[in-house]
């Protein structure tokens, strides 16, 4: 399986980054049935990104250290 383009991984966590995000939300933005895009997928395999439980908010997708290094090594900083 290829990975998704990192620029579309980017663009992913970078908008986990600046909220935490419903994970339905997530899944209905980002998620694909095209096996050349896995954006989700990818994000979630290298660790940029986890699925949380909140109990007032049900789950959440946020970001991890690991995407927040990937944010910083490719110049996208934490907002």
């Amino acid at each position: 399986m290829a990975d998704a383009p990192d620029p579309l991984v980017l663009d992913l966590v970078e908008w986990v980054a600046l909220e935490p995000r419903p994970y339905a939300a997530v899944l209905d933005r980002w998620r694909t049935s095209c096996p050349r895009l896995t954006v989700w997928e990818d994000a979630l395999d290298r660790g940029f990104v986890k699925r949380v439980s909140a109990a007032e908010l049900g789950a959440q997708v946020i970001v991890t250290q690991a995407g927040e290094k990937f944010l910083r090594d490719n110049g996208r900083a934490n907002r």
